[in-house]
């Protein structure tokens, strides 16, 4: 005889329990309540806030610093209005200048300059300065002639001061197209186009301000030179030779 019962299945292990009715107040509370969240972090915002208020601050700074020297070198400069020195070719006198070997050439040259110094209130400091002289011509490259320097000095206020200096030969050989040029204006007793290049470096009083030292450079052209026929030096023609300053005087690094 067979058996019909029917028997309940067996609950899968680890199912939930029927949930009890009516509900208890924990089951009502869990059932209203959010999930919990952490909050997110703001630590990288903070950080990105700080760097931009220290980018700000600085620039800030950087620009009211470069303003307040801006302002100190106009206040300095409206004072003392520093004026450029100015250069003359007094005498140039060639006591030698021939050639002594194919492509060698001696030379031997007295030269004065008269520096003037027209400010109140300022005045230079100069280093020694190197002194180069150039045979020019036009179409040609300058070739250099004689090579001399100018000692230390120091250029006080509204002063004239006369610079003294021997050129000697300059070192080295000319090459043969130069020296074949020079070698014909020689023999033909021309006179020779010259030109006197001074380059040193010099330091700006004014008051109690003194600037860092700067380049300058005196080129002084239209000078004319002949070589000497004898023992007699000759005197070059100076009269229409102008000299052109080229010199920036720097303060708290404004350039004027």
């Amino acid at each position: 005889m067979t058996d019909d019962r029917v028997y309940p299945a067996s609950k899968p292990p680890g199912a939930a329990a029927n949930p009890t009715f009516p509900a208890n107040k924990a089951q009502l509370y869990n059932a209203n309540r959010p999930a919990y969240r952490p909050p997110a972090s703001r630590r990288r915002k903070h950080s990105r806030g700080c760097c931009c208020r220290c980018c700000c601050w600085t620039i800030f700074v950087l620009i009211l610093l470069i303003l307040l020297a801006a302002a100190a070198s106009a206040v300095v400069y409206l004072i003392y209005r520093p004026r450029q020195p100015s250069f003359t070719v007094s005498s140039l006198k060639v006591s030698s200048l021939n050639f002594t070997s194919a492509n060698h050439l001696t030379t031997a040259i007295a030269l004065s300059v008269i520096a003037k110094n027209p400010n109140k209130n300022v005045g230079f400091n100069y280093d020694v300065t190197d002194i180069t002289v150039y045979k020019t011509s036009p179409g040609d490259d300058d070739v250099v002639i004689g090579k001399g320097s100018i000692p230390s000095f120091v250029h006080g206020k509204k002063n004239t001061t006369l610079l003294k200096s021997t050129i000697g030969s300059a070192p080295g050989d000319l090459d043969e197209l130069s020296a074949g040029k020079l070698k014909g204006e020689l023999k033909a007793k021309k006179a020779v186009a010259v030109k006197i290049v001074l380059d040193t470096k010099v330091k700006v009083k004014m008051g109690s301000v003194k600037s860092p030292k700067s380049g300058i450079r005196v080129t002084c052209e239209g000078i004319k030179v002949a070589a000497p026929s004898g023992k007699k030096a000759t005197t070059a023609a100076t009269s229409a030779a102008k000299c052109k300053v080229d010199l920036r005087i720097k303060i708290w690094k404004f350039t004027f």
